[in-house]
């Protein structure tokens, strides 16, 4: 979104230019892996891209019905990893293999990885606490906050016991769950700041975006500039809940999303298409106040308890926020829309978690598409362009919290600082030029982020 030309809008995911240049060497060109050519038929794995091995494992999952147990990527050995429930019927296991998957027996299944999350969830719903399958270690991996002690401790653990051996690892975080308040472009509203993550078509054919749903719940009206008009209308938002995501409205039809994602240094990733994450696939998030950095999926379908309640279906990585951060693009090296940054605890220099929002959830929940958009007005070329919605990028950066906060209510005074911040900073410009906006959010995510910091005890969102 550009903070300059109002009826021809034009919104592009930017972050700090400066801090995304490590990553970008690893992002930029695009290195992909190369299939092997083996034919379906060979009991040989195929060496796959982590994009090709997410359709696989999504084509097994259905295939294989209740033998599967999940599934994870080798990143050293380029394969699809398949848990397997051994059974009388050895079909599955050949079934596997002709398709291409490197097949592991194991001993728990996905229902019973499942039913012991739910029992978590009606045993230790805790702030501070989250659970993912771990597909690695066919395990439930539950995480606890450094605000998790004494009889909340106890409680987990017990509740972890009560699952039986060999059905959880139970780990402890040195930080706090917090939200991140950052991202792409900065956007405001009702004194939060928050960042837009990926731009969309709406369902009836109008520019949208998406962004983090705690900054959708924050505030009504969004604008590109502190204190500035407002451009864009909250259709629908989810937090806490199913989720954590938002679908906005640009209030110009004309408005123009191109798809892809700055990475600085006037590099930009084009974002094709929307797709579900892999466990061990390698992703890259951007953001306001740490730029582009990479990492590991780590779980799926996880649960997080942030303060203001439990939000459901995330996915967990290994890859560093801080706060300003929320709300950033997560997507794979070949221009995949993968999630908007919800929360975690941790920062660049330590490490720590970060749970995203899956963008593909979001866009069937809100019946938006990436891709074919943004932009009725510019004639068929924009939409046919795609680009625009490609676009849709823009959302993960949604995210960026500092608004997120507003719902906690201290905190958005918190964000709300921040973002006067990072708005004079960046933002003002950033929708427009990667750079800018980098810059922008950096200075604004910081801010927000100390609001976000602020009034987060134990789990919080990333806004």
């Amino acid at each position: 979104m550009s903070h300059k030309r109002i009826p021809k809008r034009k919104a592009a995911i930017a972050a700090g230019g400066v801090a995304a240049l490590g990553a970008a060497a690893i992002l930029l060109p695009n290195a992909n892996a190369s299939q092997d050519g083996a034919s379906d038929a060979s009991a040989a794995p195929r060496t796959l891209k982590s994009t090709d091995a997410s359709d696989l494992a999504a084509q097994l999952s259905n295939l294989l019905g209740d033998a599967f147990a999940g599934s994870y990527y080798d990143a050293g050995k380029q394969q699809l990893v398949v848990n397997v429930v051994p059974g009388d019927d050895n079909n599955v296991i050949i079934q596997a293999k002709k398709a291409g998957a490197a097949v592991r027996e194991v001993d728990n299944s996905l229902a019973e990885l499942k039913a012991g999350a739910q029992t978590l969830k009606r045993k230790a719903t805790i702030p501070g606490t989250a659970w993912a399958v771990d597909p690695r270690t066919d395990k439930i991996l539950v995480t606890a906050d450094s605000t998790v002690t004494g009889a909340k401790w106890n409680r987990l653990e017990s509740a972890v016991r009560g699952l039986g051996s060999g059905m959880a690892t139970l780990k402890k975080s040195a930080g706090t769950f917090k939200t991140f308040v950052s991202g792409g472009d900065a956007i405001f509203g009702g004194g939060a700041r928050c960042s837009l993550g990926f731009n969309v078509t709406a369902s009836d054919g109008s520019p949208a975006f998406l962004t983090a749903g705690h900054c959708g719940v924050a505030a009504q009206q969004w604008s590109d500039s502190q204190n500035g008009q407002p451009i864009a209308t909250v259709d629908q938002a989810v937090f806490p809940g199913n989720g954590d995501f938002a679908l906005v409205k640009y209030d110009d039809p004309n408005t123009q999303a191109p798809s892809e994602v700055n990475v600085g240094g006037g590099q930009t990733v084009q974002i094709a298409q929307a797709a579900d994450a892999t466990v061990g696939q390698q992703v890259f998030r951007m953001g306001s106040t740490t730029g582009l950095h990479d990492g590991q999926v780590l779980g799926l379908d996880a649960t997080v308890n942030y303060p203001e309640g439990t939000v459901t279906g995330l996915i967990q990585t290994d890859v560093c926020a801080e706060p300003g951060d929320s709300g950033g693009s997560l997507f794979t090296q070949d221009g995949l829309a993968v999630g908007l940054t919800s929360g975690g605890s941790g920062d660049c220099t330590s490490g720590g978690e970060t749970f995203f929002q899956p963008v593909t959830t979001a866009l069937q929940a809100t019946g938006a598409t990436l891709g074919a958009g943004g932009g009725q007005a510019g004639g068929g070329q924009e939409q046919g362009a795609g680009q625009e919605q490609g676009a849709g990028q823009e959302q993960g950066a949604g995210q960026d919290q500092g608004a997120g906060q507003e719902p906690g209510g201290e905190q958005a005074g918190g964000g709300d600082a921040g973002a006067g911040a990072g708005d004079q900073a960046g933002a003002g410009d950033g929708s427009d030029t990667g750079d800018d906006t980098g810059d922008g959010m950096g200075a604004g995510g910081h801010a927000g982020a100390g609001g976000a910091e602020e009034g987060n005890s134990g789990l919080t969102e990333t806004h």
